[in-house]
């Protein structure tokens, strides 16, 4: 087990493979553990690099810790890749990662050399009043949580970010990923802290631009085009000036289709891309 204390807290992070450093930043709950299906099938091309954001698992806070922010989050991701790279890495980030990767990108220029941001949640990249309809939602599943616990929010998930794991489609032969006791805290984490430092991020679509990273938006072939995030990776595509690229299943098809995001990460990372 590799840990790294950083102001505030202690990261558990996993190394595996060889080549060059591709740190995975998961969606939702997600820690290192969510990718045991993707990690194997990228590491004969990349040193994969995956850890539980701080509060996450075994990512845990010093005591009296402040809330965690965006920014921590990004400063967090700066400094473990200090830890493991020589030199700009690679990431792709889903959803919540990909949010933690432009915040990085923007704050710490030369630690990204590409960055996947797939739906990212990032509210502050859409017009006024989509913000302030995905900071509604965000703030209905807070509500929901507050009310109800896991069993009032898994709905409203559902019904505002467009995520059933129930009936969304897979590929066969996946890892079990139950509801544990460990995997319920990390909900309650999220939806209780970490949706309330995404509201409060003052990253302005601006400081996305010109970063010295090169961004690639991605959405999810089966995410519905109402949901906010698949909107947010539009969003940044039209400032970056660029097509995004659609990636395997929906807003969580990273870990519904690994297989299939594994061969799509390795063509877009490969070398003639990334230097393009």
């Amino acid at each position: 087990m590799n840990a790294l204390p950083v102001p505030g807290a202690t990261l558990h992070f996993q190394v595996e493979g060889s080549g060059p450093v591709l740190l995975l930043s998961q969606s939702g709950e997600g820690d290192a553990d969510r990718t045991a299906d993707l990690v194997p099938l990228l590491a004969d091309a990349f040193t994969v690099v995956t850890y539980d954001r701080r509060g996450l698992s075994r990512s845990t806070l010093d005591p009296a810790a402040p809330p965690v922010t965006m920014a921590d989050h990004a400063d967090d991701v700066a400094r473990l890749l200090a830890e493991v790279a020589d030199g700009p890495a690679l990431m792709a980030g889903f959803s919540m990662g990909g949010a933690i990767g432009l915040r990085v990108a923007a704050r710490h220029p030369g630690v990204l050399g590409t960055l996947v941001a797939h739906e990212p949640v990032l509210p502050n990249l859409l017009p006024a009043a989509g913000r302030a309809q995905h900071v509604a939602e965000l703030a209905a599943i807070q509500r929901a949580y507050a009310d109800g616990g896991l069993a009032a929010a898994f709905p409203a998930i559902t019904r505002h970010l467009g995520i059933d794991p129930a009936h969304d489609e897979t590929e066969d032969g996946l890892t079990p990923q139950p509801l544990t006791a460990r995997r319920q805290a990390n909900f309650g984490f999220f939806i209780g802290t970490e949706f309330t430092a995404v509201m409060e991020d003052d990253l302005a679509p601006a400081e996305t631009v010109a970063t010295g990273t090169r961004v690639i938006p991605a959405i999810g072939l089966a995410t519905r085009p109402s949901v906010h995030t698949y909107r947010c990776a539009l969003a940044l595509a039209e400032l970056l000036g660029v097509e995004p690229v659609t990636l395997p299943g929906g807003h969580n098809g990273n870990t519904a289709f690994p297989r299939a995001t594994a061969r799509a990460l390795k063509e877009l990372l490969a070398p003639r891309h990334v230097q393009a």
